[in-house]
């Protein structure tokens, strides 16, 4: 049930919180005037709780957004229920615990193969493509590349498909997919998940291949490389066999069954 409290819970939770204050102090009798500003105050002090600067822009400007929008408290229900329901559609629930759809800037990585150089052709894979600009951004880096992606929801993936037909892309779970095939795995995660990757990719990928996150980094481990980009946003790559930076006779262990099991 963890994962029901990760985004974007938080901000469902904390935008009703603030139409409950709104509606409560309207039928106290305080002048609407007021009472709009008395529940946008608590929608900035909510906003203080997100984990980025867009989750905290959401959560400040959801009250007065959806106070445009809704008029009485029977359409904010259902108004909310609509929204709600789309936003499973988009954004499926088992896909939560990961990153919101946040897309790579176009020119984001085209410094990444100086220091990640690929043959022609090399497999690469967007795990959680969203809308495909982390495709896009791939393609302007490596323009002779064979291109991979996949997301959980399946209107991202049909409007991926759309914009990036030359690439190949699935709807599914990234957790699930098999990472081993590829020579580098781009992600734009969140922080939460980091470990989870790092531990699927120093588990399925091969010497050599890549593993390219862009903002966040793997605290785990010692990084090959890093970028920066245009927008402050750091590239951090790491080409396997990992460098920890403690060490983890376990992790180790599952690395080897995982080789066994590719070879046999």
């Amino acid at each position: 049930m963890r994962h029901l409290l990760n985004w974007p819970v938080p901000a469902l939770l904390a935008w009703f919180s603030v139409w409950i204050i709104y509606l409560s102090l309207d039928s106290a009798g305080l002048s609407a005037p007021w009472a709009i500003v008395c529940a946008c105050a608590a929608g900035v002090i909510f906003s203080i709780r997100g984990a980025t600067q867009a989750r905290r822009w959401a959560l400040a400007l959801g009250f007065p957004l959806s106070l445009l929008l809704l008029n009485t408290a029977v359409t904010f229900i259902w108004g909310w229920l609509a929204l709600l329901v789309i936003a499973a559609l988009v954004y499926p629930v088992r896909a939560w615990r990961d990153a919101s759809v946040f897309p790579t800037p176009l020119n984001a990585l085209r410094r990444v193969p100086t220091f990640a150089p690929l043959v022609d052709h090399a497999p690469m894979l967007d795990a959680g493509c969203g809308l495909g600009d982390g495709l896009l951004a791939l393609r302007l880096a490596y323009p002779r590349a064979s291109y991979y992606g996949i997301e959980a929801s399946w209107p991202l993936r049909i409007l991926a498909s759309m914009r990036c037909p030359w690439a190949k892309i699935w709807q599914g779970d990234i957790w699930d997919a098999e990472w081993g095939g590829y020579a580098l795995i781009y992600l734009f995660q969140r922080p939460g998940t980091m470990n989870r990757a790092v531990e699927k990719a120093h588990a399925e990928l091969k010497a050599g291949a890549w593993l390219i996150s862009l903002e966040f980094e793997a605290v785990d481990l010692i990084p090959t490389a890093v970028v920066q980009t245009g927008n402050d946003r750091p590239i951090w790559m790491y080409q396997q066999p990992f460098k920890f930076l403690k060490k983890n006779p376990q992790r180790d262990s599952k690395r080897r069954g995982a080789g066994k099991k590719r070879s046999s």
